[in-house]
C-alpha cells in the first residue's frame, strides 16, 4: 500500500522541504515494514508474545498521516495496523488497536478524499472494520488449520491401516508360496513314512522328511529376515533353482535385480510351476526369460489341460484359493504386468507371462 500510494503523494507535495519530509517518512515506514515481512520467522514470535510491539507500527502510520495528510492515498496505510492486530491477536487485540487507530486518525485529519463522508468519519470507521476483518480472517484460518490437521491425521491413520493390511497380505502370500507348501509336503511325506514297512523305502522317505524340514526352516528364516542383507541378486541363479521341475530357457545375460524384486519374480514362476504340476497334468513345463528394450519377460507355459474358465480373483479369494491371487499381487507389488491364459495359437495348456520394466526395478 505504501508503494502504490507514494508516487501519487510525492507528486502532489510541494518542492523542497515538504517533499523531503514526506519521502523520509515513506522510506522509514516502508523499510521497517519490509524488514518485519522478510524476517517474519524471527519477529513473528516476538509479536505474538509482546502485544505492545504493534505500537511502533501505529506510530509510523501516524507519521505518514502527519506528513502526507490523512486525505492522501497513504492514509489507507492506517488500516494495516488494526488488520494485523486482528490477524495476530484476535478480537480483543483488534478491538484495542482499532479503537486507538481510529482515534489517532480522527485526531490528525478526517476523510480519505474530497468527496468522502462528512465529518471525517470514513477512515476511522474503516479502521474499526479492518480490525474486525482481521479477527474474522484469523478465526477462519484457524478453522481451516484445524480441519487440515484433522484431515492429515485421518490420512495418517488410513495410511497406517493400509500399510498393516499390505504387510498382512504380503505375509499371507509368503506363507502360502513357501512355508505352507513345504509343510504340506512334509505332512504328506510323514504320512507315507508312517505307512511304510520296507526298510529301504523307510530310509528314503525319512530322508525326504528331513530335507523338507530343513527347507521349511530355511524358508521361515528367509521370511523373517526378508532378505534385507542382499542389495542385489542374480535373477538367473534364482531361476536356475527351479530347473529340477521345469525346462529352462534363459537369456544369456539376465540382470541383477534387488532381492525383493527377484523374490517376487521367482515366487510367480514357482507358483506357476506348482499349478502346472498339481492341476494341469502337464507332461512338459517350460520357463523362459528374455530381456528386450529394458523389459524382462518371464513366461511359464505347459502342455496340460489348461484353465477351466475365466479367472475371477474375487471368487478365488472367497473360495480360499490364493495361488493366482498371490501371483497377481506379487506382480503389482513390483510394478509388473501379469497375464494368465491359454497358450497362443490354440496350443493346449496354460501360459503365465510376467512383463517387468527394469528401469523401475533396478
Amino acid at each position: 500500500m505504501i508503494g502504490l500510494g507514494a508516487p501519487l503523494v510525492l507528486g502532489r507535495t510541494a518542492r523542497g522541504g515538504p517533499t523531503y519530509l514526506v519521502a523520509g517518512a515513506i522510506l522509514l515506514t516502508f523499510m521497517l515494514s519490509y524488514v518485519l515481512f522478510r524476517d517474519w520467522e524471527r519477529f513473528g514470535p516476538l509479536l505474538l508474545r509482546h502485544r505492545w510491539l504493534l505500537a511502533p507500527d501505529m506510530a509510523l502510520s501516524g507519521l505518514l498521516l502527519v506528513t502526507a495528510t490523512a486525505d492522501s492515498p497513504l492514509g489507507l496505510v492506517a488500516l494495516c495496523t488494526p488488520l494485523l492486530a486482528g490477524l495476530v491477536y484476535g478480537w480483543r487485540g483488534s478491538a484495542v488497536y482499532a479503537a486507538l487507530q481510529a482515534a489517532l486518525v480522527a485526531g490528525v485529519g478526517t476523510g480519505v478524499g474530497a468527496g468522502v463522508g462528512a465529518g471525517g468519519i470514513v477512515l476511522p470507521a474503516l479502521c474499526l472494520l479492518a480490525g474486525a476483518a482481521g479477527a474474522s480472517l484469523r478465526d477462519l484460518l484457524l478453522r481451516f488449520g484445524a480441519a487440515s490437521q484433522a484431515l492429515t491425521e485421518t490420512r495418517a491413520r488410513l495410511a497406517a491401516a493400509e500399510a498393516v493390511r499390505a504387510e498382512r497380505d504380503r505375509l499371507a502370500r509368503e506363507m502360502h508360496d513357501s512355508v505352507s507348501k513345504t509343510l504340506h509336503g512334509l505332512a504328506l511325506a510323514a504320512d507315507a513314512l508312517a505307512r511304510t514297512g520296507d526298510p529301504d523305502a523307510l530310509h528314503e522317505r525319512a530322508a525326504l522328511v528331513a530335507d523338507a524340514a530343513r527347507r521349511a526352516a530355511r524358508e521361515s528364516r528367509a521370511l523373517l529376515t526378508d532378505l534385507r542383507a542382499a542389495p542385489g541378486v542374480s535373477l538367473a541363479a534364482e531361476l536356475h533353482a527351479l530347473g529340477a521341475d521345469a525346462e529352462l530357457r534363459l537369456a544369456a545375460e539376465l540382470p541383477e535385480v534387488p532381492a525383493a524384486v527377484a523374490r517376487q519374480v521367482v515366487a510367480v514362476a514357482s507358483e506357476a510351476l506348482e499349478n502346472a504340476r498339481r492341476h494341469a497334468d502337464a507332461a512338459r513345463v517350460v520357463v523362459e526369460a528374455v530381456v528386450e528394450a529394458a523389459h524382462l519377460t518371464l513366461t511359464v507355459w505347459d502342455d496340460g489341460r489348461g484353465l477351466p474358465g475365466g479367472i475371477d480373483l474375487a471368487a478365488l479369494r472367497r473360495a480360499g484359493r490364493f495361488g493366482l491371487l498371490g501371483m497377481t499381487e506379487r506382480a503389482a507389488a513390483i510394478g509388473a504386468r501379469l497375464h494368465i491364459g491359454p497358450r497362443p495359437g490354440g496350443a493346449p495348456g496354460t501360459q503365465v507371462r510376467l512383463d517387468l520394466p527394469l528401469t523401475g526395478a533396478l
